[in-house]
């Protein structure tokens, strides 16, 4: 597929088989400007999240823009931007088993700045564990901020974690991390400033507090205590994105390319983009994108390889067979994850093919 993709260099969007996501490139560069040139006027250190493309050229390009090293979400995903060259690398997820942490431990071998985090004494001692002795591991406690996900629930807790990597064989305690829910800046500043009073306290040394998330983006100045901020759709941006308020359809570099292939009835259409493509992650909305060339059109059911545009609401044309239209995904992570292959463009012209390098590397 990549190869055949590639035969398209140079050659308008239109040549592209469907169904395909295709990156506008002066979006993309536009996103990754606005977003480290915010992070610089807050002397924020910036850490973009991979998980969002999973291609190690995006990836160098927010480095080259000022990004201070990335963040995966699980080992394998790390291993492939370790491959890549990038030496400063956070994963950010509980990492248990012996077989995972086997792996993490050669990654931690030959790389210069690997961190992990622990919201618990269970994976702080596993981790112990399997490092005793060996290169120390950095870690980082996870709390809960608010997000309502992974993360000890105190700053207290947050302290007893710290004390215990702090004593324990082959790992060095270097912060705390949150991933806080939207517009929790207040109870994130509230939290960081009460765990660190209580670390200074006892002369543990925090030197990084990681706050993140791209709907808390443009906030993340109202928490001061932070060091650095962690995000990832920015790169893209989604119809998500758009609903928060950060950003308009026109930032949104990825689009998915789809062909009418059926019209039953006046008031539908029937496009060969489904699940396989789109996702069926709603995401709070009532549908499943936002087409472009026609706002009034809802896509509202999918199957696997066919999706259901309703076109009641329509008031000026309506696609017809064979057309081709685009549409900006509810969640643009997820497609990343269906495609081994991204095409790239600049004024409708093909201007690259990227393998999504990190695609289906779930542990």
């Amino acid at each position: 597929m990549i190869e055949l993709l590639k035969r398209h260099i140079g050659e308008p969007l239109d040549s592209l088989m469907t169904p395909m996501p295709v990156i506008d490139e002066d979006r993309l560069a536009a996103n990754i400007a606005r977003v480290q040139s915010y992070m610089d006027e807050h002397e924020l250190a910036f850490r973009p999240h991979i998980k969002t493309h999973k291609i190690p050229a995006l990836a160098a390009q927010q480095v080259k823009a000022g990004a201070r090293g990335i963040n995966c979400q699980k080992v394998t995903e790390a291993e492939v931007f370790a491959d890549a060259g990038f030496d400063d690398i956070l994963i950010t997820f509980n990492l248990m088993g012996h077989e995972r942490l086997d792996r993490l431990q050669a990654l931690n071998d030959r790389i210069g700045d690997l961190k992990v985090v622990a919201d618990s004494a269970v994976t702080i001692a596993g981790l112990s564990a399997q490092f005793a002795g060996a290169k120390p591991l950095k870690v980082l406690v996870e709390c809960d901020t608010g997000g309502g996900r992974c993360g000890v629930q105190t700053p207290e807790r947050a302290l007893e974690l710290a004390r215990l990597i702090a004593g324990s064989d082959g790992l060095s305690f270097v912060g705390l991390l949150t991933y806080p829910k939207a517009k929790g800046e207040t109870e994130t500043e509230a939290f960081f400033r009460a765990a660190m009073a209580l670390l200074d306290a006892e002369g543990i040394d925090c030197p990084i507090r990681s706050n993140g998330g791209t709907p808390s983006l443009f906030s993340a100045h109202l928490v001061p205590s932070a060091t650095e901020h962690r995000a990832g759709t920015y790169i893209y941006n989604d119809r998500s994105i758009v609903r928060a308020g950060h950003v308009g359809l026109e930032d949104c570099a990825m689009q998915i390319l789809a062909t009418v292939v059926s019209r039953p009835t006046g008031d539908r259409a029937v496009i060969d983009a489904g699940s396989k493509t789109l996702t069926s992650d709603l995401l709070g909305f009532a549908d499943f994108g936002h087409v472009v060339e026609y706002p009034q059109a809802s896509i509202i059911g999918l199957s696997e390889e066919h999706g259901t545009i309703d076109l009641s609401a329509c008031t000026g044309g309506r696609p017809e067979i064979g057309e081709r239209i685009r549409i900006i995904p509810n969640h643009t992570c997820v497609v990343t994850n269906l495609f081994d292959a991204l095409a790239f463009h600049r004024d409708g012209k093909v201007t690259r093919v990227e393998k999504v390098a990190a695609r289906g590397l779930v542990w």
